[in-house]
């Protein structure tokens, strides 16, 4: 995926720590967003299209991503 984040709108979770936690921002025509570290902002952010991010989200609110009890 070869996109120009410059300009994107990044937001984070309001459950989020001040210790750190990752951003979004919704890429503009490819439907998918990209993810990065709130602590290293410079970083290249990961991206992911919008099938991936599909699966994960749905993964999440099935818990498939809970921490083990």
């Amino acid at each position: 995926m070869d996109t120009d984040l410059t300009g994107l709108r990044w937001f984070k979770s309001s459950a989020s720590s001040t210790g750190g936690c990752v951003e979004i921002a919704h890429l503009p025509d490819e439907g998918g967003v990209a993810v990065r570290d709130t602590k290293d902002r410079y970083k290249t952010p990961h991206l992911f299209n919008r099938h991936e991010w599909e699966c994960f989200l749905i993964g999440a609110k099935n818990g498939e991503f809970d921490l083990p009890s």
